[in-house]
């Protein structure tokens, strides 16, 4: 049976969708920082790094009503930030939901899922990584992208904000695009992650509701 570029996308999300939950229940590898199936099949190009405009850009994320400040690195990341600003330009974030809160090993609040399990994205992927840390330490307050485990081409929509210094090992693709980082409101992240896991553990859907209302960049 031959296979389109969009089954086998699915296909891969769900050998790693099971292991790991993607925010749905507790990963088995807590040093993991969550994938990125977020491209099932190349429906669309992704935006042009170029839209970055090598520059850095400011903005707001409204989460739960509560306001987080970020900066966004178009220079070093100029690909990864030409999406994002694109996505959230779009309101591709809005009403989305943060589905992943880790609490051990790592510390990050995974969002920019529009499925809500892991699953989902923009309808485009790209890569390769851009900007990941040498030492693998990824200081609180990072804006990175999550991706599939091994695949640096595997990019879309999803992307994590690290609450807490973490350390988090590279696979074969490199560690993960570090595009942003959080300039005020972190406590923002941090009260949700105090909240803890839905119904226990230490991997899965946070218990404090954190819905995206809105993220303006400029």
């Amino acid at each position: 049976m031959s296979l389109t570029k969009s089954t086998m996308w699915r296909a891969a999300a769900l050998v790693i969708a099971l292991p790991l939950l993607l925010g749905a229940c507790a990963s088995d590898d807590p040093t993991d920082p969550g994938s990125d199936s977020s491209a099932p099949g190349a429906e669309s190009d992704a935006p042009s790094p170029d839209l970055a405009e090598d520059r850095e850009w400011t903005g707001t994320m409204v989460i739960g009503g509560e306001s987080v400040e970020i900066s966004l690195d178009g220079e070093k990341a100029p690909q990864a930030v030409a999406s994002f600003v694109t996505l959230a330009q779009d309101g591709f974030f809005d009403g989305v939901a943060c589905h992943r809160l880790t609490t051990q090993g790592i510390y990050v609040l995974q969002c920019g899922d529009p499925s809500g399990d892991g699953t989902g994205g923009p309808g485009y992927s790209f890569g390769p990584v851009e900007n990941d840390p040498a030492d693998g330490v990824y200081p609180a307050g990072t804006i990175a992208m999550a991706r599939m485990g091994n695949d640096g081409d595997s990019n879309g929509s999803q992307f994590f904000l690290v609450y807490k210094e973490s350390t988090i090992p590279a696979d074969s693709a490199g560690g993960y695009t570090v595009f942003g980082a959080v300039t005020g409101g972190l406590d923002v992240v941090q009260s949700i992650a105090a909240g803890g896991v839905d119904g226990g553990g230490a991997d899965g859907a946070p218990a404090t509701p954190a819905v995206i209302e809105s993220i303006a960049v400029q």
